[in-house]
């Protein structure tokens, strides 16, 4: 039949996704390997869901399993539409710049996820392939990691850089699929029968996973894995026992493969650094992942849910309440200007982007999901084991609890998801009513609402999924523009860029290549040809269209006012009206945004030499200062206005502050020289004031 080709067309598609979510990336592209994940997962979703539909307009039938945690998961969506609607910038909330985790997109196209692998994937046949494929994936991704820590090089395909450059995005996220990777080897093992050749081909995978997380030296991951480890080695023996009378017994054998990974972890995590660095140190592995604390993530949250508590400040809207909230103490620290996009953990940052309403959604998702594992258990103690429903359950519920701790990034969440559809399909159908079917050829009625909506939802999925491709491939041309060595070249990219998908990224960058422009113009003074100045007014025009349109897009992001700013501060010495007092008002909004961030202050101070206003100028370096006491590029140009005014002593004290501010930099001790001896000082580089377009 028909309905047959196209459910396999439907399952094999399907199927992809999940089991090359892992391992898939564009080679030689200098795409972002969890950026191009992106693109098989909405592809593979598409191909998926229209095979599916055209199946049932063939054979008039939907099977769809009953499930309360199924139905609870698209109120977490509707909990993000509606945070994305009342966000102070809706389209950076509801799209992102490329299928953004936290956007509403993204987490649509991942429950979708999630629903279609419990539609689909949610018997016992399929769920077994996909593991076998899920086992398979985690072989190659670790035997290419290990082939790269000896040749990263020659394995970087244009894409990965060091040894720590891996397919699953962040090097902790590694540690975590490598985690995952003991645990699901460890299931199969305990609970499966499987021939002497498998045992000895999954312990041989269990050990390399084990590796692998002693080489990415996580600590939580041996904390977590050890938990989860005990509870399969008293629950295997449960099992045993817990056979009810007519039930099969067999001889049970001693979870050793469950004993042998509880020891282990302990001997991790008891021994701290000193055994658990010795893999990392002797392979030439160091990794420091820069992220805020919990502590952190919490403060910013409930300061969130304080001022937004029904919706929180939006979806993907996490680096703005950072911006705003963080805590004083950071400007201590080496991280002062990085703009966080995510929280500590995946679930603390969407509770302070989607607020009270989204905790309440997921928290009701999870109480259900958990439900249904904690039943699905204890009826395999009590009317046999249904391994592939142990396996899936475990495996979504570990890659839950370490998302509540760390930000786990796309791959993980979704095949979080994955396996909870899956674990949730086979539930269902472990019950006499867990599905519910409905015919609807031999009634008029249901067959035009039922075939209008599966049109819709092929006509829907097709136009999305092209969508997303020209959102791709917009990715392209922007890195041609941020890599091209001529001006022309980069305005003809980042253009293209723009026409395919105009978000605040590619619109601050299009400012960003026309305010260069802009230098190079107004560095010539009075000097210019009538053509240069109708090219200065052309060039101005543009890089405050742009900038504007980026605060447009999303008015919560400071960068985008710093940007504006930076455009009206670069035409203000060749006394454009109003350039100054323009560029006031945009570095003001942009400090508003992030009141702890003394660049926008410099840029203020900058933008008032510019203007010949030295007063106000000194001000706001000084209140750069206030902000971050060690700031050396506010302390130099303190310097370089008090030389400028004949104040030596001055000059030479700003600059030692500065010096003992960073007391390996030769261009600061030249400079101090070439003071003390009266020569013409040579300005240092700026240091720590760089603009940060992500």
């Amino acid at each position: 039949m028909w309905s047959n080709i196209l459910d396999r067309i439907s399952f094999w598609s399907l199927f992809i996704v999940v089991v090359l979510l892992p391992v898939f990336f564009l080679p030689f592209t200098k795409i972002a390997v969890e950026t191009s994940k992106g693109l098989i997962l909405v592809i593979g979703l598409t191909v998926s869901i229209i095979f599916w539909a055209l199946a049932r307009f063939s054979d008039g039938r939907v099977v769809i399993p009953k499930s309360w945690a199924l139905l609870s998961g698209f109120g977490v969506v509707l909990a993000f539409l509606i945070s994305s609607l009342f966000s102070a910038a809706p389209q950076a909330s509801l799209f992102g710049n490329m299928l953004d985790v936290g956007s509403f997109w993204f987490i649509l196209v991942a429950f979708l996820l999630m629903l279609f692998c419990a539609i689909i994937l949610g018997n016992r046949q399929h769920a077994r392939i996909v593991l076998l494929g899920v086992i398979f994936s985690a072989a190659v991704v670790f035997l290419f990691q290990i082939s790269r820590f000896f040749a990263p090089a020659v394995l970087s395909f244009g894409v990965l850089g060091s040894k720590l450059g891996n397919l699953l995005g962040s090097w902790n996220a590694l540690g975590i699929f490598a985690g995952l990777s003991v645990l699901m080897s460890l299931l199969i093992l305990e609970f499966f029968s499987i021939s002497k050749i498998g045992k000895i081909v999954l312990t041989v995978l269990l050990a390399v996973s084990a590796f692998i997380v002693a080489a990415v030296n996580f600590a939580f991951v041996w904390e977590i894995l050890g938990v989860f480890a005990l509870i399969i080695f008293v629950y295997k023996i449960s099992f045993h026992s817990g056979k009810g009378e007519g039930q099969e017994h067999t001889k049970m054998h001693f979870p050793i493969f469950a004993f042998v990974i509880v020891m282990v972890s302990l001997l991790f995590f008891t021994s701290g650094q000193y055994f658990g660095g010795y893999i990392p140190n002797h392979i030439g592995l160091s990794s420091s992942e820069v992220g805020p604390s919990f502590k952190s993530t919490l403060l910013v949250s409930k300061e969130v849910l304080k001022n937004n508590p029904a919706f929180g400040i939006g979806p993907n809207m996490f680096s703005s309440a950072w911006a705003l909230y963080k805590q004083p103490q950071i400007n201590s620290s080496p991280f002062w200007n990085v703009p966080f996009n995510v929280g500590s953990g995946l679930f603390p940052t969407f509770a302070a982007t989607t607020g009270y309403v989204g905790i309440l959604a997921w928290l009701l998702f999870f109480i259900l999901f958990i439900a249904s594992g904690t039943k699905s258990l204890f009826t395999n103690l009590r009317k046999g084991l249904n391994p592939e429903m142990v396996v899936f359950f475990i495996a979504a519920f570990y890659l839950f609890i370490v998302g509540f701790f760390y930000f786990t990034g796309m791959v993980l969440f979704l095949l979080a998801l994955a396996f909870t559809g899956i674990f949730l399909g086979l539930y269902a159908g472990n019950r006499p009513d867990g599905t519910m079917s409905i015919e609807f050829l031999n009634d008029h009625r249901k067959s035009f609402f039922f075939i209008l909506t599966f049109v819709i939802l092929i006509i829907a999925g097709a136009a999305l999924a092209f969508k997303f491709v020209g959102r791709f491939t917009s990715i392209f041309f922007y890195d041609k523009a941020t890599t091209a060595q001529a001006i022309p070249d980069a305005e003809s990219n980042i253009k293209r860029a723009v026409s395919l998908y105009a978000n605040d990224l590619y619109l601050r960058t299009y400012a960003e290549i026309h305010t260069i422009k802009l230098n190079s113009l107004v560095a010539k003074g009075k000097s210019l040809s009538d053509a240069e100045k109708t090219d200065l007014q052309t060039t101005f025009d543009q890089a405050v269209g742009s900038a504007t349109l980026a605060t447009t897009y999303n008015p919560k992001n400071y960068l985008n006012f710093q940007t504006l700013g930076a455009v009206y501060s670069t035409v203000t010495s060749y006394g454009v009206p109003n350039a100054y007092d323009k560029a006031v008002e945009a570095f003001n909004q942009a400090q508003a945004l992030n009141p702890l961030n003394p660049t926008t202050k410099l840029a203020l101070a900058r933008a008032s030499i510019a203007a010949k206003k030295i007063k106000e100028a000194k001000d706001y370096a000084n209140q750069a200062i206030a902000l971050k006491p060690d700031y050396i590029d506010a302390l130099i140009l303190l310097s370089q206005i008090a030389r400028s005014e004949g104040n030596t002593s001055a000059a030479i004290s700003y600059a030692q502050t500065a010096a003992a501010a960073a007391p390996g930099n030769k261009d600061i001790q030249d400079y101090i020289t070439a003071l003390k001896s009266g020569s013409t000082a040579p300005v240092p580089a700026p240091t720590t004031d760089k603009k940060t377009t992500q």
